[in-house]
């Protein structure tokens, strides 16, 4: 085929997906920079003398765990701390030809970020238009990714929005049985973030649709869709060890007390949110048990209306917030499981549904990127 007629192709399937992203994802980054805009006004109007405010709004979009990925995209891990072993390579790594560019660091992680955001709305309206044949829900469900709660992390230097648009590319190959190339998006998910390994489950469940007389090579295939994200976990795990002796320094300085911490009976984490939240302790947390409580009817929902594979990877990625210690960055772990985007956006048909929701979840991201912004709020 001529490249030029393959590109015509290309565009020709893109358009209309990207058509539909484009304004859900100019709004979210015209609230997000607001936000960051009256975090600075406030700070300055208000005399605020904390340190850590004032450092949270310096930084910015490249504030919190943001700040780790520049470090590693800028001078690699050598330069840091072992703490920051603890987040996964891929997002500094599609930094680097940036900074090689002439880009600044923090502008390059930024640049991954908005960028991989925008390529995860367009797959998921390709996804839900696939499943549903459903144009308008395809348009709802990138409108929900860009403007849920938690969604300002895809405008920061996070890697959410690498690795959502990578988990959503991946049940687009599955679904389609092109295995090797699912296989390939899975060893990049799991170089992504310590979670991305977990898109082996949705890949398993696919792949066992259908295996009876197949010749060698299909079945080749499909191992290698289920192995992907384990390889591209193992692969960085195996650096790690290379480097500083212990191959589990990513996963074992994660539960430690001050961050994640061990796991635990999630039963224990909510309670334990609970009081926080009713003896004036730990409130933050306790607010967390509301987002909790909406975002298992959800699961629910998504269990009883979508394919297993679906059901699976939202269940796996919720428990895996659930059953640390404590729930902090719930909100973005769930963002995480699009799943349950999809299950919202099929539960908002109406139009005046719509509008409102939109709104509200817009208001709300608002609302929490300036906290995080002032340094009130964890992402």
């Amino acid at each position: 085929m001529d490249p030029s007629e393959a590109t015509l192709r290309l565009w020709d399937r893109v358009r209309t997906p990207l058509i539909q992203t484009i304004p859900g994802w100019l709004v979210a980054r015209v609230l997000v920079v607001g936000a960051l805009a009256l975090a600075h006004y406030l700070v300055d109007q208000l005399h605020v003398r904390s340190a850590a405010v004032h450092a949270s709004v310096h930084a910015g979009l490249t504030g919190w765990d943001g700040a780790y990925y520049v470090e590693i995209a800028a001078h690699g891990y050598g330069s840091m701390s072992r703490d920051a072993l603890r987040f996964f390579p891929l997002v500094p790594l599609l930094a680097r030809p940036f900074i090689w560019a002439g880009i600044p660091a923090h502008a390059a992680v930024v640049l991954v970020s908005n960028v991989s955001a925008l390529v995860a709305g367009v797959l998921l309206y390709i996804l839900a238009r696939r499943e549903t044949r459903d144009s308008a829900l395809a348009a709802r469900a990138a409108w929900l990714l860009a403007l849920a709660p938690a969604a300002f992390v895809l405008v920061m230097g996070y890697t959410e929005a690498t690795t959502i648009a990578l988990a959503i590319g991946m049940f687009l190959a599955l679904r389609a049985k092109r295995w090797w190339i699912a296989a390939a998006i899975g060893v990049a998910a799991g170089l992504a973030r310590p979670s991305g390994f977990l898109l082996a489950l949705p890949a398993l469940i696919e792949v066992a649709r259908g295996l009876k007389g197949l010749p060698v090579k299909a079945y080749v295939a499909r191992a290698a869709a289920v192995i992907g994200p384990g390889v591209g976990t193992l692969l960085y795990l195996l650096w790690v060890g290379h480097q500083y002796g212990d191959m589990w320094l990513p996963y074992s300085i994660q539960t430690e007390s001050s961050r994640r911490g061990s796991f635990t009976n999630p039963i224990d984490t909510i309670d334990h949110a609970l009081r926080g939240l009713w003896n004036g302790n730990t409130v933050g947390t306790g607010l967390h048990v509301p987002w909790l409580v909406v975002v298992i009817v959800l699961l629910i929902v998504c269990i009883r209306t979508w394919p297993a594979s679906y059901s699976a990877f939202a269940t796996v990625s919720i428990a895996a917030a659930v059953i640390s210690s404590n729930l902090d960055s719930l909100e973005r772990y769930a963002l995480g499981a699009f799943p349950l985007v999809l299950v919202v956006a099929s539960l908002t048909a109406s139009r005046r549904v719509e509008r409102a929701v939109l709104v509200l979840s817009g208001a709300a991201m608002t609302v929490y990127a300036l906290l995080a912004f002032l340094h009130a709020y964890v992402p």
